[in-house]
């Protein structure tokens, strides 16, 4: 009997534990969160908000304000500096550091023992048996794991004490049994050199059974690619035949799907895409012909959800799960068992079903163009790109969209950096499509584009290979979980980016 074999007993009997769990989502979140509640009521969250007098949904409410990272930021600083008892119970060692805020470079995420073995290690439990029950013939475990991650370092002076990015934080406390499937090694993976770790892993993994791939889909493309150079292979499933998976998050796969297609030419290679956050492991795809994703309801997070045109209103409201409704943006709030209290993450979503609860994420709350009334988001660029790239034959691999403001004549238009793996058969068409389709997906891009009185058409800038990887290398954040910024309002970001276009 082959390790997998022996795997998928206990995955099986894990899986009909969860699936009777998600089933049950509403009922799993009202007793989460009255666990949340006993448990932090003796901090000194729980003292100031009152906590032990807490006992329904509706009192939580009132007790405790929606909150963004400015209002939490002066407690957990507290708590990076070794503070027990502030936002949860006992001290937490670990933050993840992830994109800043209007004021700070990077925000810092606390990660507590039990949220980190309860929600991220049990999301990808949840991940293996969906996959292992969706394709029982699988050898997921009959090779190595190559799992991409970023790297940490000391928080503060805080003895044992780590700050750095979510997968690192995962790879340092992972269970030691995880090591004897996985690579590269501990000290390779936490490297902080990326171009580096990029080789190292290439060198290192060639020779080995790689039989499924974990990261975000920008980073992992770099390493495969690096991976046919050293091996001078043509195709990846040409190094790791047995290769059968990709558990993938972070950013959108669309962009990437084709790049994957083009290297991994294999009709046994599977794509699932999770919903990881520094903030917790939210979502997963269930089932791998619809790209919704499943709401993970039973792992240590209580779900909110405020109406996307409601997000920074002081009367905004915010529903539960069992108030959500199918077709309808929504700006995401949590509360989990690491002391974030009604904490907007800044990701948008919009439900496809609710038994069970799916959803698509539609963008960020930051991340939109809204310069003349468009409210474009980043679902409807990934729908447009999409359609463009099918007729035209391109292949995207980064991309990020800015408004150029009216001029002295009121001309104004909206301005596309991308970088193409395969350039389109006419670049004009590919901008004319895309144009097209943002205004079949958008009334409101529509509207401002009719007779090109308020918006002029789109404009469609060719970035020189490498320039996204170069431009974040510049701002130190290359590797591990650092995106690409979609969307734009303003042009500081485009602007710097197009400085090194040459």
């Amino acid at each position: 009997m082959s390790i997998t074999s022996c795997a998928a007993l206990y995955y099986a009997s894990y899986y009909k534990k969860v699936r009777h769990l998600q089933d049950e989502a509403d009922h799993c979140q009202r007793r989460l969160l009255e666990r949340l509640l006993r448990k932090a009521e003796d901090t000194e969250w729980g003292y100031r908000h009152g906590y032990s007098d807490i006992r329904s949904y509706e009192g939580f409410v009132k007790a405790v304000p929606v909150n963004t990272y400015e209002e939490l930021k002066k407690d957990i600083d507290r708590m990076r500096h070794g503070e027990s008892d502030i936002l949860w119970k006992g001290r937490v060692k670990w933050y993840a550091k992830s994109s800043g805020t209007t004021s700070d470079k990077s925000k810092y995420i606390p990660v507590s023992r039990q949220y980190l073995h309860d929600t991220h290690y049990g999301g990808g439990m949840d991940a293996v048996a969906h996959y292992l029950h969706a394709f029982p013939k699988s050898r997921l475990f009959d090779g190595k794991a190559l799992i991409l991650g970023g790297s940490h370092e000391q928080n503060y002076n805080v003895p044992q004490s780590l700050v750095g990015d979510l997968s690192a934080i995962l790879i340092e406390n992972v269970n030691p049994l995880v090591n004897w499937v996985r690579v590269p090694s501990r000290d390779v993976a936490l490297l902080s050199d990326f171009e580096k770790k990029r080789d190292l892993i290439a060198r290192l993994t060639i020779q080995k059974n790689v039989t499924n791939l974990s990261g975000v889909p920008s980073w992992m493309l770099s390493v495969l690619n690096r991976v046919l150079e050293v091996s001078g292979k043509n195709y990846i499933s040409d190094v790791w035949p047995h290769l059968e998976v990709f558990f993938h998050g972070g950013v959108s796969f669309a962009p990437y799907r084709e790049a994957y297609k083009a290297i991994i030419p294999s009709d046994s290679m599977h794509y699932m895409e999770t919903y990881n956050a520094s903030e917790g492991f939210f979502g997963l795809q269930t089932d791998l012909s619809d790209r919704s994703m499943e709401l993970l309801t039973h792992l240590g997070v209580f779900y909110e959800f405020i109406p996307l045109e409601e997000v920074g209103r002081p009367d905004a409201t915010a529903v539960p799960l069992w108030g959500v409704e199918t077709g309808r943006n929504y700006a995401m709030v949590i509360s989990n068992t690491s002391g974030l209290w009604r904490y907007q993450i800044g990701d948008t979503v919009k439900f496809t079903s609710l038994k069970p609860y799916k959803f698509m994420i539609t963008g960020r709350t930051k991340s939109f163009i809204n310069a003349f009334g468009e409210e474009l988001i980043v679902d409807n660029a990934e729908k447009g790109l999409d359609q463009a790239c099918r007729e035209t034959g391109a292949e995207v691999l980064e991309y990020t969209a800015a408004p150029v403001f009216m001029d002295a004549n009121a001309r104004c238009r909206h301005q596309w950096l991308v970088e193409f793996s395969h350039m389109p058969d006419s670049l004009e068409q590919f901008a004319a499509v895309l144009d097209k389709t943002l205004q079949k997906v958008n009334s409101d891009y529509e509207a401002k584009r009719s007779k090109n009185i308020t918006l002029q058409p789109l404009e469609v800038i060719v970035a020189r290979k490498g320039l996204f990887s170069d431009w974040l290398k510049s701002e130190g954040k290359l590797g591990g979980q650092h995106k690409v910024p979609r969307l734009c309002n303003d042009r500081n970001i485009i602007d710097r980016i197009l400085k090194l276009n040459g």
